[in-house]
């Protein structure tokens, strides 16, 4: 969807200076592979984490859905993106039950 260029071996990332944490690019994600993270140095206390993107299926909801531009997925042409698995599905859940906040026993260190 985007121009940009992603990183490689990189199916989706975020800008964080861009990002204002509204939750939008979390809630549409079927695979759970964003997250909120705390972060005391945002203006909201939290940002975007990708936190899984080896499940990510490039379904590019969360770029569509951004009101600010800050999400951005790989080009199908550039990277092969996974299948959704069932795994995903119920961390996706887990994600929205816990508020669109990333498990802190499942993120990444």
């Amino acid at each position: 969807m985007s121009n940009m260029v992603a990183p490689s071996q990189t199916p989706v990332w975020v800008n964080e200076t861009r990002c204002k944490a509204c939750d939008i690019c979390v809630s549409r994600c079927p695979a759970g592979v964003l997250g909120m993270r705390l972060d005391p140095h945002k203006v909201l206390g939290k940002v975007i984490e990708v936190a899984h993107p080896e499940s990510c299926i490039g379904c590019q909801e969360c770029e569509l859905h951004c009101p600010d531009f800050a999400i951005y997925v790989a080009d199908r042409k550039e990277f092969k993106f996974a299948k959704i698995t069932p795994e995903a599905q119920e961390r996706a859940q887990k994600v929205r039950d816990n508020n669109y906040m990333l498990d802190t026993n499942t993120q990444r260190k």
